[in-house]
């Protein structure tokens, strides 16, 4: 064995040891980032979680592995990851599994395999079920996220990936690659009703507090398009200015990748070809763009913090949201630089979780 095998390996003994949590009322917001988290990212041991203390400069706390594969083998890649504070559980995909993790015992409770696998899916606020898109596939599952049961589907035959909970609990609202209509359904009875048609396939997405609201990718267009939940019309389109739209490594879309602000006062998009974050003005409508950032590597997806101070593109950095500059980048226990498009921040206080963000950049403003 190696000194430096040896030295990742007492890293890992260190990081293990530490606690999520800070005793005596004080909140801890942890970033809880999916690894595999992007196609071709190969880390070796299998599917983890990496835990990055936020209020400490985003330090490393720790690596929690969750799935092992055999040395030498390219893990799955994680399509979704989503949490409850109520419950104090975190789920990941794989393009064939939903996991469920205790975020307290941090060992995997259960894991369940789906007819036509998984993609990226959300929870409902009380943490009571999970909607959970087929792989592309016609039809989302809704699983009860205490056990991983199925409870039932929901066909819409649009290629299901992307999946939003709104804050209330009433709505979930589903993406596919194969539709340019958005579906919302009612997670009462679980009918749908169709959002759109926008002017191609919907990519990421990200709902407004109110959920009256919702901001679309894409596909081939760089900027967004943006929805009236209520109507179900599309309200206006948004091409990004002063970038000129060019290949994608990743997914195929110039724009993979949107974001609200909490309080809602920005949107936030990303550019893949560009390597670059847009800044919108979202007060006023059409959004009017603000500022450009630029980044390391081509951004997938943008995540923000609960609070609004941070923004996550997939490509590794920290961003101060409100100076729009560079803070750090993330790195694993070998100072290797991670790119993951699913995280999720957890808040803890007295070592119990209390809030849970979004992997989508949802506003909060109700």
């Amino acid at each position: 064995m190696t000194n430096r095998i040896l030295m990742a390996v007492f890293a890992l003994l260190i990081m293990a040891a530490s606690k999520p949590a800070i005793a005596g009322g004080k909140e801890q917001h942890l970033l809880y980032v999916s690894v595999p988290g992007i196609r071709n990212y190969v880390e070796y041991g299998g599917v983890g979680i990496l835990v990055y203390d936020m209020d400490s400069g985003h330090k490393l706390v720790k690596r929690i592995p969750t799935v092992n594969v055999e040395p030498g083998k390219q893990p799955e890649a994680v399509k979704g990851v989503c949490a409850s504070a109520k419950t104090g559980r975190l789920y990941f995909t794989t393009i064939t599994r939903l996991y469920c993790l205790d975020l307290l015992t941090e060992k995997i409770l259960w894991e369940k395999a789906f007819e036509g696998g998984c993609d990226r899916m959300a929870i409902t606020p009380d943490g009571k079920r999970l909607y959970v898109p087929s792989l592309e596939g016609p039809f989302w599952n809704v699983v009860d996220a205490m056990s991983g049961d199925l409870v039932t589907r929901i066909q819409t035959n649009s290629g299901s990936h992307n999946t939003i909970c709104g804050l209330d609990g009433s709505s979930a609202y589903l993406a596919g690659l194969k539709s340019p209509n958005l579906f919302v359904a009612d997670t009462r009875t679980n009918s749908t009703r169709a959002v759109g048609p926008f002017s191609n396939v919907i990519r990421p997405f990200t709902v407004n507090g109110k959920q009256t609201l919702c901001f679309v990718n894409v596909n081939e267009l760089l900027g967004f398009e943006v929805g009236d939940l209520k109507s179900g019309k599309m309200l206006c389109r948004v091409e990004i200015s002063g970038s000129t739209q060019g290949p994608a490594k990743r997914h195929g879309c110039p724009s993979h990748g949107i974001a609200l602000a909490p309080d809602e006062k920005e949107l936030w998009v990303t550019d893949a070809a560009n390597s670059a974050l847009h800044v919108f003005d979202a007060t006023v409508m059409p959004p009017k763009q603000l500022t450009t950032i630029k980044l390391q590597d081509q951004p997938g997806w943008v995540m923000m913090s609960l609070d609004g101070l941070y923004a996550y593109p997939s490509s590794g950095e920290v961003i101060d949201a409100r100076t729009k500059k560079l803070l750090t980048t993330l790195k694993d226990e070998n100072g290797k630089s991670v790119q993951s498009e699913k995280m999720v921040e957890i808040v803890f206080r007295d070592g119990k979780p209390i809030r849970a963000g979004d992997q989508f950049g949802l506003g909060r403003k109700r």
